[in-house]
């Protein structure tokens, strides 16, 4: 076919709605269509010569897939049934705590990678060989990053979509039709059809779309009420805008405590359990103490505490301009508002300016 190296205006205004209906796609709640994923699928596996697996699993989450599939796939392999206690723990561990790397790597990547060379990564290099360069970049940031950043997670829906936006685009729209056409479309029927697919030689294990998916004003999965992603089977996931949190966070909120957020290892998932406990039962829970206080609550109050399990920190609260109230830690050697909004901006009190604007 020839090369495609212009986008024509009409061709162009297609890109806003074309955005909105693969967002509308990757972000479904309707019950997956196992029947349309399983045909897909199994297409897959013919095209990289592979025999219909032995076993295939319609499971209603991620997690019932991954722990499913991998008990399967080690009683395949060992051929003893008492296997399966013994994965369920170690698998149940894993995907409860969102550390999916090894199980998916030891047990699911072949068939992955297998099935990505001759799908995903075929039809990418032909249609970045059919397509010019600018005409490429430019669907490339009209398109797939406007759906990617309009899904906005990789828990819940079809994340990939921002990917059959991208290459249906060139075909619906461009005219594309390469001779890889045919792999593509085994991709797409997936991602309209499902949520995660895993792959095995022996094992296919397909999930459904999640019920429920809750997004804050940006878009980032977050619910203060109850999970952000919800699936029929139970299974559930918990975010704070966009930051993963332990479940009982949320459900048991009102026995939530400054000892419990500090015990979390990572400092996003410790912000975040700040933000729901509130910054002010945060400075109480670890006394802490008023050093100073600027007349301007955009500039803030100084107080020093001690974090369980810590030294003493500084923290600075500020009113930003929409009236939203913040901490900031900074250096516990800050004694003023005023040398810790200098420290936090990386100059010298003498070099730094109180703002003239502030709205």
């Amino acid at each position: 076919m020839k090369k495609i190296t212009e986008i024509t205006p009409k061709q162009a205004a297609r890109f806003s709605e074309w955005t909105e209906r693969w967002i509308k796609i990757g972000l479904s709640t309707e019950p997956a269509d196992f029947d349309c994923a399983t045909a897909a699928a199994l297409r897959a596996y013919k095209l990289v010569g592979l025999k219909r697996p032995m076993v295939i699993l319609r499971m209603g989450s991620p997690y019932a897939a991954v722990l499913g599939g991998t008990i399967a796939w080690a009683m395949l392999r060992e051929g003893k049934a008492q296997v399966r206690a013994q994965v369920r723990d170690q698998v149940g561990a894993q995907v409860g705590g969102q550390v999916w790397d090894q199980v998916w790597g030891q047990v699911w990547a072949q068939v992955r990678d297998q099935v990505g060379a001759q799908v995903w990564d075929q039809v990418g290099a032909q249609v970045w060989a059919q397509v010019g360069a600018q005409v490429g970049a430019q669907v490339w940031g009209q398109v797939r990053a406007q759906v990617r950043d309009g899904i906005g997670n990789d828990y819940g829906g079809a994340f990939w979509a921002n990917w059959g936006a991208y290459v249906a685009y060139m075909r619906d729209v461009l005219g594309w039709n390469g001779s890889t056409l045919e792999r593509f479309e085994i991709d797409e029927a997936l991602i309209r059809s499902c949520g995660w697919v895993w792959w095995h030689e022996n094992v296919l294990a397909i999930s459904d779309r999640p019920a429920v998916i809750n997004r804050d004003e940006t878009g980032r999965l977050h619910c203060e009420t109850g999970p952000s992603i919800a699936y029929r089977d139970g299974w559930s996931l918990y975010h704070w805008h966009g930051v993963a949190i332990p479940e009982h966070w949320i459900k048991d909120r009102a026995n939530l405590n400054v000892a419990d957020v500090f015990k979390e290892e990572n400092a996003e998932t410790r912000r975040a359990g700040c933000n729901i406990l509130g910054w002010d039962r945060v400075l109480a829970g670890i006394d802490a103490k008023l050093i100073d206080e600027d007349g301007d609550p955009q500039i803030g109050a100084l107080y020093e505490g001690q974090i369980p399990g810590a030294v003493k920190c500084g923290f600075l609260k500020v009113r930003c301009g929409t009236g939203r109230e913040f901490v900031i830690p900074v250096a516990p050697e800050a004694r003023t508002a005023i040398e810790a909004q200098a420290w936090i901006q990386g100059v010298s009190v003498k070099n730094w300016q109180r703002p003239e604007v502030r709205g």
